[in-house]
């Protein structure tokens, strides 16, 4: 009997205690002893998880108003520079910002990963000045719990698959993606690979918007879709893209994040960026779900691109799997070239567990998406607009 489940009822399990969860591990374990169908019957819900640098994050903070009151029009955290154009006392703080004084020592990801870990940030503001907001600036201490709100909202998250990165020049490059060796001296990748959570439901039937996320160790939801999202990919099997593809915007409340879930990271004469914990869990609606989130890492690819090109559209080396990235060298034109992730797969992991056990502790249940991602399947097997293109090369 062919298996159909709707989220209503997914819930009604978790309610009661009786749903079955496990990690997209877990999963391919399953799928591959027993079958996606008869692991389809067994399982209601796989989580996934990704553990990576996203530079497209950052956080509207809103200060409470002083008194006499300001409209801040320049505002400092910490020396780095925040957005005020919003409004009176709200800002928006982007997670490569750099600071003045610092540089790339410390940037916008360190003021969020300290505000999350409860150290005093220094604001400083400025102001024309005006009838109705007549002070002209402000300096004073503040937390994450004195912020009157405090808001993650991140552009750009959780690409669906990301290029891996080589150089085939004699010089050293400083990227997004890493120190990347001359002469192909290294191959440099981010995702999680089995674990990702978009290439687990590679044709979005079930992630869309509204879907509630697991996101910097706290509650968050996917607010749209991602900028840069692009589903019409050259995709392979099952419909899962060998380019960048899908990505999501998140929002979350910054104070129900965890620390070690939001971490600072500074890229060699590249600039900072911010590590974002996200875990998205996948209800298995149907056999077509659970083959999808079964799928194999074997049967996951990317492409490797060199960055010695410096072109948007930079030509792909080879094609390979995760597993083969993950084995720690990969084979180009006859060179065994050493592979590492930026990303991290122990953290991913780590995240897709805490998903799981919240969920079958009853504590995370389920949203149907109000609206698909744009690209995303019928559910009959369609994926409209999804033509073959060349695979991207754009900053995380």
């Amino acid at each position: 009997m062919a298996v159909h489940r709707t989220y209503e009822e997914i819930n009604d399990k978790i309610k009661s205690g009786k749903v079955v969860v496990v990690t997209a591990e877990e999963m391919v374990a399953m799928g591959m002893r027993d079958g996606a169908a008869a692991a389809a019957k067994k399982v209601d819900v796989v989580t996934t998880a990704t553990f990576g640098p996203m530079c497209s994050s950052g956080a509207f903070l809103n200060f409470g108003h002083t008194e006499p009151p300001i409209r801040m029009t320049r505002v400092w955290l910490n020396d780095v520079p925040a957005y005020a154009g919003i409004a009176a006392v709200d800002c928006y703080i982007g997670a490569t910002e750099e600071s003045e004084t610092q540089g790339q020592r410390y940037g916008g990801a360190h003021v969020l990963q300290d505000l999350v870990e409860g150290r005093t940030i220094r604001l400083r503001a400025t102001s024309p000045g005006t009838d109705c907001y007549p002070r002209r600036s402000h300096e004073t201490e503040v937390t994450l719990a004195g912020l009157r709100d405090a808001t993650l909202f991140n552009p750009r998250n959780c690409y669906q698959n990301y290029g891996a990165a080589a150089n085939t020049t004699d010089s050293v490059l400083y990227t997004y993606m890493g120190t990347l060796l001359p002469r192909l001296g290294n191959v440099s990748y981010s995702t999680s690979g089995q674990l990702s959570p978009m290439l687990k439901d590679p044709t979005y039937r079930t992630i869309g918007i509204g879907t509630r996320v697991y996101l910097g160790g706290g509650e968050g939801y996917v607010a749209w879709e991602g900028t840069q999202h692009n589903p019409e990919q050259e995709r392979s099997a099952g419909g899962v893209p060998v380019g960048g593809a899908g990505t999501l915007a998140l929002i979350g409340d910054l104070k129900t994040m965890k620390p070690g879930y939001l971490r600072a990271a500074t890229f060699h004469r590249y600039g900072v960026t911010l590590y974002v914990a996200i875990g998205v869990a996948i209800p298995v609606l149907d056999e077509d779900v659970a083959a999808a989130a079964a799928r194999p890492e074997t049967e996951l690819y990317t492409a490797i691109l060199d960055y010695g090109v410096p072109s948007r559209n930079r030509p792909a080396l080879r094609r390979v799997s995760y597993a083969e990235l993950r084995s720690g060298s990969v084979d180009i034109d006859g060179t065994e070239v050493r592979t590492s992730p930026v990303s991290s797969y122990r953290m991913a992991r780590r995240i897709a567990a805490e998903l799981k056990d919240m969920i079958a502790a009853g504590g995370f249940s389920l949203t149907r998406p109000v609206r698909p991602l744009r690209g995303a399947a019928t559910g009959t097997g369609d994926v409209p607009g999804l033509a073959a293109a060349a695979a991207p090369g754009g900053a995380i």
